[in-house]
């Protein structure tokens, strides 16, 4: 596996409105709402191609399906993804972790927004994907 930078952080947040608070009203980062108006990121907050708050509800989605995090199962408080070079090095690094032994939450797939990625949870709570993200590639 070769992971080329970290392409992105994100608090995980079961009341996004309270972490926005911190966030954007108290430490100023420019974070901006996507379309449907919850999850709130930027691609301007130097040291990180992308940081956002999250919302729960739209982890679980990402990772299960459902709005709810399944019970029993760690609720993570941050997501990390590492960049890879191409949809094909995801799925390798999806299969070399499983190999390993880590349980992904969910294989190697693109997402509608173009990126494609596989994530797993850690012993931490940390969901940590593997992406290709091809507008960090795209020349220029």
């Amino acid at each position: 596996m070769n992971v080329l930078f970290v392409a992105g952080i994100a608090v995980v947040a079961a009341d996004p409105p309270t972490s926005r608070e911190l966030f954007v009203d108290a430490l100023g980062l420019p974070l901006e709402a996507d379309a449907g108006g919850d999850y709130f990121h930027s691609e301007r907050v130097d040291g990180t191609r992308h940081f956002g708050v999250w919302p729960l509800t739209q982890a679980a989605q990402a990772c299960f399906g459902s709005d709810e995090w399944p019970p029993g199962v760690t609720v993570p408080q941050a997501s990390i993804e590492f960049e890879v070079d191409s949809p094909t090095a995801v799925a390798e690094a999806a299969a070399e972790l499983e190999g390993r032994g880590f349980q992904m939450l969910h294989a190697t797939r693109e997402e509608p927004w173009g990126q494609t990625v596989a994530r797993l949870l850690s012993v931490e709570g940390l969901i940590i994907g593997i992406s290709y993200a091809p507008w960090f590639h795209a020349a220029g």
